[in-house]
């Protein structure tokens, strides 16, 4: 013990010295209401500590009611028509007339726009002149072949009559198969030539451009007058959709999308139109994902009839596939179940007010959704469950499937 710590020691007798002093000081009939002030502040010390303690295990519960439960996965989509066409030029040339618009109707088959026809006609005509030249052509050729063989049937008389060299008949015979020689090759030209009169025909068709199915004119990228080239690719003029039926592709986590199948049941809705629900199945799940943010995504593809036109194309679709369903059947609220300790993935600990007291209970349950689950055994439908403490600030602290520590905590 050193000096400090002695010289603290001494001091004790003198402040209850100085102590005693002040209190012999304060006059006789004070000293009496001095000990009911002390005596009255404890008292509020004991109350308030009381109350503050039993406001900290307040429980916020709830009741087991019946009720509908769907468990299901959501996702965004978009809408799209399921049958449509762009409609393209398969020649070059300047767009010369537009017959339709944009949300016009059309019939298969229908005239829907003009590409400049000056240059394929003008092919046309030199085709079919180049046509009828081979065509003299060969008139005369066979002319050629049938004289060729009256002067070798001649010719070949004589020689027997030993009129005429066999040189001679030779020669004549010869002259025949040369001018049909000729003659053949002047009808493979003749073939040839109406072989690039028939495409040149067709590509004075392309000119007139036709509808290839009914529907609604849904885009046009082509505006009246503009140059169309062809010779890379085929340039698109406008876009054919049949809107009676849409699709919607929905894109699915890859954590998800094993949950799905063809055929089960999906509604959605759109932003425009929250409160109303479009029912149909899924009809394909892509097998090749995208990924977007670094985040795997595949696409589910959903028809659905469109009688009203009220879903249109580039909308967007919370979707919902339904992976199962519960009618009227018992519900309690998430907030209130915590995992068994068995590793049952079915089994939870939920604590349910008895006579005022938290019970632990041991519960099965089904369909799940993030509000709440369905019951299969273990609770009754007006059971009263704890999900969480209300705290001595107000706050509420949820249960998440237990309470820890202090009085009545659940197991």
């Amino acid at each position: 013990m050193n000096w400090q710590t002695m010289d603290q020691l001494s001091e004790v007798p003198t402040r209850r010295q100085a102590l005693t002093t002040a209190i012999n000081r304060i006059p006789p009939k004070w000293r009496w209401r001095l000990a009911a002030l002390v005596v009255v502040l404890v008292g509020i010390t004991i109350v308030a500590s009381y109350f503050f303690s039993s406001a900290e295990t307040a429980y916020k519960t709830a009741v087991v009611t019946k009720g509908d439960i769907e468990q299901s996965v959501t996702a965004l989509g978009s809408l799209e028509p399921k049958n449509y066409v762009d409609v393209g030029a398969q020649v070059s040339g300047t767009l010369e007339k537009m017959h339709v618009e944009i949300g016009d109707l059309v019939t298969k088959g229908q005239l829907l726009a003009e590409v400049d026809p000056t240059v394929y006609e003008s092919t046309v005509a030199a085709d079919r002149a180049g046509l009828k030249d081979l065509e003299a052509q060969i008139k005369g050729q066979q002319a050629q072949l049938t004289l060729a063989q009256i002067q070798n049937r001649r010719n070949q008389q004589l020689l027997k009559n030993n009129a005429v060299s066999k040189d001679t008949a030779e020669t004549s015979a010869a002259q025949v198969k040369l001018y049909a020689a000729n003659i053949e090759a002047s009808k493979a030209q003749l073939e040839k030539a109406q072989s690039t009169l028939d495409g040149d025909l067709a590509n004075l068709g392309y000119t007139k451009i036709y509808a290839p199915m009914d529907g609604t004119v849904t885009s046009q990228t082509t505006l009246q007058g503009q140059t169309l080239n062809n010779r890379q690719s085929a340039p698109t003029i406008l876009q054919i959709a049949d809107l009676s039926t849409m699709t919607v592709k929905a894109q699915v986590a890859e954590a998800d999308v094993s949950k799905l199948r063809p055929g089960m049941p999906v509604y959605f809705t759109t932003l425009g139109m929250p409160d109303r629900k479009w029912h149909s199945t899924v009809r394909q799940i892509l097998p090749t994902p995208e990924t977007i943010n670094d985040v795997i995504l595949y696409n589910a593809l959903i028809d659905i009839k469109n009688p009203d036109n009220a879903l249109m194309t580039s909308m967007t679709a919370q979707v919902f596939f339904v992976l199962g369903e519960a009618k009227n059947v018992p519900l309690v609220p998430m907030t209130a179940l915590k995992p068994a300790q068995n590793g049952d993935e079915k089994s939870y600990r939920v604590t349910v007010m008895e006579g005022g007291s938290p019970k632990m209970r041991i519960v099965k349950i089904g369909l799940q959704n993030r509000l709440s689950a369905q019951v299969l055994s273990g609770l009754e439908v007006g059971d009263e469950v704890v999900t969480g403490v209300q705290s001595s600030n107000g706050s509420t602290r949820t249960n998440s499937g237990g309470l820890g520590g202090g009085r009545g905590a659940m197991l």
